[in-house]
């Protein structure tokens, strides 16, 4: 399964790096996006020399539209929004 990176989660004053908002393709309710917790996500960079690799998780859902929050192991660059993730 794939998602799509939204947004960094934070208000206005505060971003987490290393927590994002994801919303997975063809989950559009709450109850369906809960399903997804535990699952394991991967974000692979799509330019560069090096293939860089950063691995995180569901925990929650976020909102009434499907979309999750997920927690990765280190800090994404901002280049990632807009980006596909592997739901796993």
């Amino acid at each position: 399964m794939h998602g799509l990176i939204t947004a960094f989660r934070g208000s206005h004053k505060t971003k987490r790096g290393n927590h994002l908002i994801v919303l997975p393709e063809g989950v559009d309710s709450r109850e369906k996006a809960k399903a997804l917790e535990g699952r394991r996500v991967q974000w692979a960079n799509p330019e560069g020399k090096k293939k860089l690799v950063i691995s995180g998780s569901v925990r929650a859902a976020h909102g009434g539209n499907g979309a999750v929050r997920v927690i990765f192991e280190r800090g994404l660059p901002g280049q990632a929004l807009g980006t596909k993730v592997d739901i796993t």
